[in-house]
């Protein structure tokens, strides 16, 4: 169904869209979570790893469908994730009172209740908390991998890290194999990626609609938070919205600043979708009542072209120092509020790779290669050093055998283009 987002009829100003994004579509999620368990399993192999024990919620999410206070359990390593390279268990242990979210997860072999290895849970016991976190985990790694295997590990304290190495266990960081697995996605992860995308862009068309001066940051932003939740997202994991001169810099986060007229008004999405899925794109609007001016029409238009150019760099096999080479040159006064990354990638959080500017590869950039399947974002800030006001632009992008497919549809300012 083609939406025209700009539109001002009643189905966009009362919501009254917010619910048909995934009419008539059948997402088959078992299929999704067995995919992202096997690729998991893949890379482990490849750095024969014999099991991993997971914290980061997203992670725990990826590998076996697990879903549970997300934003919380980000901060409290209060549940936790034992998958072994072998497919002989994937064993969440869960947070208190929670042991029946996992219920109908098909994956999960088995669910225990977690011990809560934190200053938090454990106050000045924590060693103790350490030292029975480490024997329970230990006991269970012996059992299924036995000792002196390599067992990969992240997010936890790290008195717990020294207290399961002296188990006797090749300890090594979880971030490789679970980042590199992430990268690739299915084309049922794809669905996935567009239903959270489709809603998002629904959220931003209500936010637009509204926006005008008179407005507080804070009021226009929380238009999108309720789009976003009422749609069956997740959370929001910024608030990256600002105006006039709270644009330039960048990464300012929304405030109780009042819309002023004719202002520019820049955001980035950042939201965990429909699925768990990221949708993250960035726009920015003109308040109106007049037209833009010449310098703000200069700023769009400069913001556009650097994304352009850059998204057809996105295809298979092309290595990211080449990217880097060849990706748009930032006119020096822009330089140096220039955005920190040209690309990322993107799945259910920002994820890897980092593709970096050509003139930061030297210090910053790293080897590989963009491949099919990886959803990339292509990122612009534009804005001088001390500047009044400054452009941010993003998009989302499927690599695909025959080059880059865009996939967030939400349109540019015509009014910003113009001129």
């Amino acid at each position: 169904m083609e939406l025209d987002w700009h539109n001002d009829s009643r189905c966009h100003r009362d919501g009254l869209l917010l619910d048909t994004n995934d009419v008539g579509v059948d997402r088959d999620l078992e299929a999704v979570c067995r995919y992202r368990l096997e690729r998991f399993r893949t890379e482990m192999a490849k750095r024969d790893i014999a099991a991993c024990v997971l914290f980061d919620p997203v992670n725990i999410r990826y590998a076996s469908g697990a879903r549970n206070m997300q934003i919380f359990n980000a901060r409290n390593p209060a549940r936790y994730l034992l998958v072994t390279q072998d497919q002989s268990a994937v064993i969440l242990y869960e947070f208190a009172g929670c042991m029946h979210l996992a219920d109908d997860l098909e994956l999960v072999t088995e669910v225990r209740p977690a011990i809560t290895a934190s200053f938090v849970a454990a106050g000045d016991d924590i060693k103790r908390r350490e030292l029975d976190w480490a024997s329970e985990v230990a006991s269970t790694l012996l059992e299924l991998v036995g000792k002196g295997a390599t067992v990969g590990i992240e997010r936890i304290n790290v008195g717990a890290v020294r207290s399961l190495s002296e188990y006797g266990f090749l300890l090594v960081d979880a971030q490789q194999p679970i980042e590199r697995a992430r990268a690739i996605k299915s084309s049922e992860e794809v669905s996935c990626v567009r239903a959270s995308l489709h809603a998002t862009e629904i959220a931003v068309a209500r936010l637009r609609h509204n926006l005008r001066p008179g407005l507080t940051e804070n009021a226009l932003w929380s238009i999108l938070h309720q789009a976003v939740i009422a749609q069956n997202g997740d959370y929001v994991e910024t608030r990256l919205l600002s105006s006039g001169q709270r644009t330039n810099p960048w990464f300012q986060e929304s405030g109780t600043r009042v819309i002023g007229e004719n202002e520019l008004v820049a955001l980035d999405t950042d939201v965990v979708g429909c699925y768990g899925y990221y949708a993250d794109f960035s726009r920015t609007f003109h308040s109106g009542p007049d037209e833009p001016s010449t310098k703000q029409r200069r700023l769009y238009a400069a913001a556009y072209e650097q994304i352009h150019h850059n998204m057809q760099l996105l295809n298979h096999g092309v290595a990211f120092r080449e990217y880097a080479e060849r990706a748009w040159k930032i006119p020096e006064e822009y330089f140096a509020n220039r955005y920190y990354v040209s690309a990322h990638g993107v799945g259910m959080t920002g994820e890897y790779p980092y593709l970096y500017h050509g003139a930061d590869f030297v210090t910053a950039g790293y080897d590989g290669h963009i491949e099919v399947g990886m959803t990339l974002c292509v990122e612009s800030y534009i804005g001088e050093v001390g500047g009044c006001e400054g452009v941010k632009l993003e998009q989302q992008v499927l690599v695909t055998p025959s080059g880059p497919e865009l996939l967030s549809n939400f349109p540019f300012e015509a009014s910003l283009l113009a001129g």
